[in-house]
C-alpha cells in the first residue's frame, strides 16, 4: 500500500483518518500487530455508518477485530458510536479519567448530553486516560497530555518519535472547539490559552483534529487560534453567541429541519442556552428571534413553511 501524504508529510504505516463533518467527529484508526485502536467514534445518528467504516478497514488490512477506544472526550460527537462499536466488537472503552464516576453512574447533567440538548447512547467503560500516560495505540506509543479548554477533561494523544498530535478540539486548522466552561461561569479561557501554547511547545510536524482535515501549517494554525481566543475573551458575550449558535446548528445537522414551535421548544429545554440568554441579557422571545435569525443571516439555515431547514 502506498503511503499517504499530508502536505510534505509522509504518514506512517499503521494509521487511517475517517474525516466525518461536524456532526460526527473525525475517527483515526491505529493498527499493528499487537493492538487495534480507535479514537473517538462520532455521534449516534451516524453509529451504523461508524461501524461500517470500522468494519471495512479492518477487512482491508486483514485484521480480524477492534481492540479498544479511546475517546480524546465525551462530548457526545466523539463518544457517541461508543455503544455500537463495544456491541460489535467488545473492545475495551477507554476515557479520560476525570469523567470515570460520570459514566460509571451515567451521570448526563455531568456528562453534558442534558445540558447541550444532544444525545448519547449509555456506554460502559473499561479503564481511565491519565495525563502523562504512555498508551499503546496500534503500532506506536503515544503519551496522553491534559487539554483543558473547550472541555476540561479533555485529553489528547502525541506520538514523539513521528511527531504526530491528535487534538480533539482543542486545536484545529481553523480555530477550536466552543469554550463551553465560560458558558457554565466557570473560567476557559486562560485554560484553553495554556493548552494552545503546551502544543507550540511541542512543535507536532501533523496535527490530526477532532474536525476537518489534518494540517501540517501548526504554526498557522496556533496562530489563527490564539487571534481567535484574543477576540473571544475580549468580550465573553461573543463566546456566547457563538457556543449558542454552533448549539442550534448541531441540532440541525442531526435532525435536518425542525418545525419552528419544536426549536423554540428545544431552545427552552436546553440549559446552557438558558445560560446564554442570561448572559447577553435577552428575554425569551428575543433570544430565540435573534439565534434563528443568526443562523439564516451566516447562511447556515433558512425559514421555509413553518420549518428551520439545514443549510450545508
Amino acid at each position: 500500500m502506498t503511503p499517504k501524504r499530508i502536505g510534505d508529510f509522509l504518514l506512517p504505516p499503521g494509521i487511517d483518518i475517517f474525516e466525518r463533518g461536524w456532526l460526527s467527529a473525525n475517527n483515526i484508526l491505529l493498527y499493528g500487530d499487537q493492538d487495534v485502536s480507535l479514537v473517538d467514534t462520532g455521534y449516534c445518528t451516524h453509529q451504523e455508518q461508524t461501524v461500517g467504516l470500522v468494519t471495512h478497514a479492518l477487512k482491508s488490512h486483514g485484521l480480524s477485530t477492534l481492540n479498544k477506544i479511546a475517546n480524546t472526550h465525551l462530548h457526545s460527537d466523539h463518544c457517541g458510536g461508543n455503544a455500537a462499536l463495544f456491541q460489535a466488537f467488545d473492545c475495551e472503552v477507554l476515557i479520560p479519567i476525570a469523567d470515570d464516576l460520570a459514566v460509571a453512574s451515567w451521570d448526563q447533567d455531568l456528562l453534558s448530553y442534558h445540558a447541550l440538548g444532544q444525545e448519547c447512547p449509555r456506554f460502559i467503560h473499561h479503564s481511565v486516560l491519565h495525563p502523562g500516560q504512555k498508551l499503546l495505540l496500534g503500532s506506536y506509543q503515544w503519551e496522553v497530555l491534559a487539554a483543558p479548554g473547550h472541555d476540561h477533561h479533555s485529553v489528547m494523544f502525541y506520538q514523539d518519535e513521528h511527531r504526530i498530535l491528535i487534538s480533539g478540539d482543542a486545536l484545529w486548522e481553523d480555530g477550536f472547539g466552543v469554550i463551553f466552561p465560560e458558558l457554565w461561569g466557570e473560567s476557559g479561557f486562560a485554560e484553553l490559552r495554556s493548552t494552545i501554547e503546551m502544543i507550540d511547545a511541542l512543535h507536532p510536524a501533523l496535527v490530526i483534529p477532532g474536525h476537518g482535515k489534518p494540517f501540517t501549517d501548526v504554526n498557522g494554525a496556533i496562530a489563527h487560534a490564539k487571534a481567535r481566543l484574543d477576540y473571544l475573551s475580549g468580550d465573553p458575550n461573543r463566546n456566547a453567541r457563538h457556543g449558542a449558535k454552533v448549539l442550534l446548528k448541531f441540532k440541525l445537522l442531526e435532525q435536518r429541519k425542525m418545525k419552528l414551535e419544536m426549536v423554540s421548544q428545544w431552545i427552552e429545554e436546553t440549559p446552557i442556552l438558558e445560560n446564554v440568554r442570561k448572559q447577553l441579557q435577552l428575554s425569551t422571545a428575543d433570544f430565540e428571534q435573534w439565534l434563528l435569525q443568526a443562523l439564516v443571516q451566516a447562511n447556515a439555515a433558512k425559514v421555509e413553511n413553518d420549518y428551520l431547514v439545514n443549510l450545508d
